[in-house]
């Protein structure tokens, strides 16, 4: 999957961030990357930590770094409902810089040197996949279960 925001939802969130320079930076590196956001991660990696191949199979970097760090997005009910309140009035430029901000610090936690701008890229990713299509890999197997149960 290689999701890509339109130029609209690109438009849109310029306005909605203007006054966020990281994230005007990562929303201009889309627009050069026609709205892919993988394209859009590697491009601002290599420009912040000069190095985007790491020979890991097939999986981006970007797939890479979500990995290091689902479990603790997905863990965090903090982060987690953050991020499903935003789904919920997308409208908030407050409430999408807070969790850019999270998203920093459980990266850096981690080990993972990213800024505003690499973190605007990796919450956009998450908000076009869905939280749950990103968690649902981390759920133990008995909530995996009970779920596919409940959509019987």
């Amino acid at each position: 999957m290689n999701p890509q925001l339109t130029p609209v939802e690109i438009q849109e969130l310029q306005q909605l961030l203007q006054h966020d320079t990281p994230a005007q930076q990562a929303l201009s590196t889309l627009q050069q990357h026609n709205g892919y956001l993988e394209a859009s991660f590697d491009a601002l990696w290599q420009e912040k930590v000069g190095k985007t191949d790491y020979s890991q199979g097939k999986k981006s970097f970007l797939q890479l770094t979500l990995n290091e760090i689902r479990t603790e997005i997905c863990g965090d009910d903090g982060l987690r409902g953050q991020i499903k309140e935003y789904t919920k009035n997308p409208g908030s430029a407050s409430l999408l810089n807070t969790i850019i901000g999270s998203l920093v610090i459980i990266a850096a936690a981690h080990g993972i040197p990213i800024d505003g701008a690499i973190a605007t890229i990796i919450v956009l990713y998450i908000l076009k996949i869905g939280i749950n299509v990103l968690c649902k890999y981390t759920e133990p197997a008995s909530e995996q279960e009970q779920g596919k149960n409940n959509n019987s």
